[in-house]
């Protein structure tokens, strides 16, 4: 009987509403979200599985949803079947050695940034002022500037992937893994910096693109028909 089934309970990420993976061919963003809140409402009520999120993460995903111009009934179902919970962040502990990791990720990640700064600025001096001037318009230097806006832009690019890939860069991923080790229970997320350290924490994770199936073989194992 579901009511003797041991209790599972997940945290969820807000990647897992806005990823692809979680759609169907040729279902929008809001279909696919409704479809996703129907199934955890219904692993909810028969199988006794519970989905959370931060406050954090919740306002996060309602603006993210709002931008997308999604249905405000979608938002009432969000809320009736997905438990905002702040976490204990004064209750929950954690090992020194993943505070230890995570100074010398930072301080390796600084460096590699340091050095992808370095190797912009010597190809910014390499730009030859005068040759690029002589063959610009009135203004003497658009072509000059074009060339060091895009030395610039590949330089954001490659200094956000080195200090911000992978790594837990917001209170909102924190948050996201202080309540997942409160409540024991399985994170689920697209973001490869939150799975890393997921495992840092000895949490369970499931990737977001898979946890709709997921809870479809739960509900086909428990001879539940979902109608989803």
């Amino acid at each position: 009987m579901p009511g003797e089934l041991p209790r599972q309970q997940f945290v969820l990420d807000t990647s897992l509403f806005i990823t692809e993976e979680i759609r169907r061919d040729d279902e929008s963003l809001e279909e696919a979200v409704v479809r996703l809140l129907d199934l955890v409402a219904t692993a909810r009520l028969e199988l006794n599985i519970s989905c959370y999120v931060p406050p954090s993460i919740h306002d996060e995903l309602a603006t993210m949803l709002r931008e997308r111009d999604v249905d405000e009934a979608v938002f009432s179902r969000l809320d009736t079947w997905v438990v905002r919970k702040s976490p204990d962040r004064y209750g929950v502990t954690i090992p020194a050695d993943i505070v230890y990791d995570f100074i010398d990720e930072m301080s390796d990640r600084v460096d590699r940034g340091l050095r992808v700064s370095e190797k912009a600025i010597r190809e910014v001096e390499q730009l030859d002022p005068e040759a690029l001037a002589s063959s610009s318009n009135n203004d003497g230097k658009e072509e000059y500037m074009t060339d060091a806006d895009r030395i610039l832009s590949d330089m954001r690019d490659k200094y956000r992937r080195a200090l911000r890939r992978g790594v837990l860069d917001s209170r909102e991923d924190f948050d996201l893994l202080i309540l997942a080790r409160e409540l024991d229970a399985g994170v689920v997320t697209e973001d490869r910096g939150i799975i890393s350290w997921a495992d840092e924490f000895g949490l369970r994770y499931v990737r977001g693109g898979q946890f709709p199936t997921l809870l479809e073989e739960y509900l086909r194992a428990a001879g539940v028909e979902d109608g989803v």
